[in-house]
């Protein structure tokens, strides 16, 4: 199948071309037929499943009719960074139609944004507060809305929007389009589904639940002794991108700091960045500036990176949920990817949930060579230097788990 067969606008048609979109991906294929015919739609898909073109080529295509420079379409999106990707993607498949798109988010000037509504644009891209403040000053008309898109919904609902989203929602006209993506569908956002859909046709590409194409490996260890174990990973780990989650702020700033004195190309986000070194970090990030980034759920949510080879939990995330969506960011668009979790005695009941959720024993694993009875938290000035490549290659035929079920280590005494 290739994208010819949606028999697009030719103006959208020469964007995807100019792309280099050739087959779609399922989601897409799925979706677009339906998003076209008008119906409203539930897609449930992973981040790096190509659903953001899914809803952006049909409505680029519903907007080649009608009237310019209102807003017709809105797509609402949980983070800064999601909402510039999506704007960045419509700008890139809708270059040859001449429809705007502009973003609206916080932790930026709201001056700036009133002009660009101004000016005129057909689509707009928004986190849901800011879009908020700007219905409440009359700054934004969403009277003429055509088709509106809640992406991330799960996500959103776990940042806590959805308040926001119905107030949103009883502002917009009862007669349009809405489409509603999330990678999990917890009762919260099924029952906003309900609410805001009509007769919604739900298009499901995979499982709801982690990856299928992502190794999974847990580490046991001692909480204090995680970051030297960390970085003996890394040291016997052949790597391209690492993402590495943390519980607070705090920790993910002094880990990636720590990172960085051992030699690695590592950097942090987390909330008290501005929006200008955010989106510094994440352009260092994705073109390889920085191989690893450590970062909170929060402050990683709209993460699209393609190649992140592999996802480190530091530390264990609190819900199923929260774990789907870290590892989401690894073995996409049918890549393989890497998965490793840390966990100490207190985790004991969160394995037991993703060993449910994935319904099979993940491996525990134990890192030949770590002292895991002697060593201690290491000093910033003693940090390991990372390997040459030739050492890494030697070193991790020795290190890493055979074949099926690796070495296994019992649970702290708990397994």
């Amino acid at each position: 199948m290739e994208f010819s067969i949606f028999d697009f606008h030719h103006q959208v048609t020469a964007g995807v071309v100019a792309a280099r979109f050739r087959t779609p991906t399922p989601i897409q294929a799925k979706a677009i037929p339906l998003i076209m015919q008008g119906h409203d739609v539930v897609g449930l898909a992973h981040t790096g499943t190509g659903k953001t073109a899914a809803f952006v080529l049909p409505i680029l295509h519903r907007l080649m009719q009608g009237e310019r420079r209102q807003v017709r379409a809105l797509v609402i999106a949980p983070t800064r960074e999601l909402a510039q990707q999506i704007h960045e993607a419509i700008g890139t498949l809708g270059s040859r139609t001449g429809l705007r798109s502009v973003t609206i988010y916080g932790g930026v000037g709201f001056n700036p944004q009133v002009d660009k509504l101004k000016r005129g644009a057909e689509i707009v891209v928004a986190c849901p507060g800011r879009l908020l403040d700007h219905m409440n000053q009359g700054t934004i008309d969403l009277s003429n809305l055509e088709v509106l898109v809640l992406d991330e919904s799960d996500r959103m609902f776990d940042m806590g929007f959805l308040p926001d989203i119905r107030k949103i929602i009883k502002h917009v006209p009862t007669e349009r389009q809405t489409l509603l993506f999330s990678a999990t569908m917890p009762d919260d956002i099924l029952h906003l589904a309900h609410e805001v859909l009509k007769a919604p046709v739900t298009v499901q590409v995979n499982n709801i639940g982690p990856a299928i194409n992502v190794s999974h490996r847990l580490y046991p260890i001692k909480q204090h002794l995680k970051t030297a174990l960390l970085l003996e990973l890394l040291r016997h780990t052949n790597t391209e991108s690492v993402l590495i989650f943390t519980r607070t702020k705090h920790r993910a700033k002094r880990l990636g700091e720590q990172l960085g004195k051992a030699g690695y190309r590592a950097t942090s986000l987390q909330g008290n960045l501005s929006q200008g070194r955010r989106q510094a970090v994440m352009n260092g990030f994705r073109n390889g500036t920085f191989q690893i980034l450590v970062a909170t759920d929060i402050a990683a949510r709209g993460i699209d990176v393609t190649q992140i080879s592999h996802v480190i939990n530091y530390d264990m995330p609190d819900t199923i949920d929260a774990y789907t969506h870290r590892i989401g960011r690894t073995g996409r668009n049918t890549k393989t990817g890497d998965a490793f979790t840390f966990i100490t005695s207190e985790d004991e009941d969160m394995v037991r949930r993703i060993e449910n959720v994935l319904r099979t024993r993940v491996r525990h694993c134990i890192l030949d060579g770590f002292d895991y009875k002697k060593a201690d938290a290491l000093p910033d000035c003693k940090l390991a230097r990372p390997l040459s490549q030739a050492q890494r290659r030697r070193e991790r035929k020795k290190t890493e788990p055979s074949k099926g079920r690796g070495k296994d280590s019992q649970f702290f005494g708990h397994r």
